[in-house]
């Protein structure tokens, strides 16, 4: 599944055969309990999508919500998408230097982590990562990268 037309989490999630139901259930969880207060989960992008509200932060380049964090069942993968850590970001290198010490290979592009199975995503540093910005950290960086075009 490359995009979904699901209209709902939960219809996002029974369209998946069960065991890769089983690895986004539990990813989702993690993402929940980490999520800072304000955003807000839904499908957009034909993912899971963990977001601002556009009730909240209206002012986007494309009218969208204001993206956080997105999760998909790829066709041959899973990606975990964490705005803000992109390449040369510090939650970029945190990633990184979490893999390297545990002995793995960080499979990462830009602010997409593709992993193929539950076991190869470290939770403790990916929840940290999502932790790790507020609702108005994630406007200001926005604000601020949008000022810099």
């Amino acid at each position: 599944m490359v995009s979904s037309k699901a209209a709902t989490v939960d219809a996002y999630l029974e369209e998946l055969p069960e065991p890769r139901r089983a690895v986004v259930a539990a990813v989702r969880d993690l993402v929940n309990r980490h999520l800072p207060e304000g955003y807000a989960e839904g499908m957009n992008w034909g993912m899971i999508s963990w977001e601002i509200p556009l009730s909240r932060y209206p002012v986007t380049y494309n009218g969208q919500p204001l993206p956080y964090v997105a999760l998909a069942a790829q066709k041959q993968y899973f990606a975990l998408y964490l705005s803000g850590c992109g390449e040369g970001s510090p939650h970029h290198a945190a990633l990184h230097q979490a893999y390297a010490e545990a002995g793995r290979k960080l499979d990462m592009g830009k602010s997409c982590l593709r992993f193929k199975a539950l076991d190869e995503l470290l939770p403790e540093p990916v929840a940290a990562v999502i932790a790790s910005t507020p609702v108005d950290v994630h406007i200001a960086h926005y604000e601020a990268s949008r000022a810099r075009k």
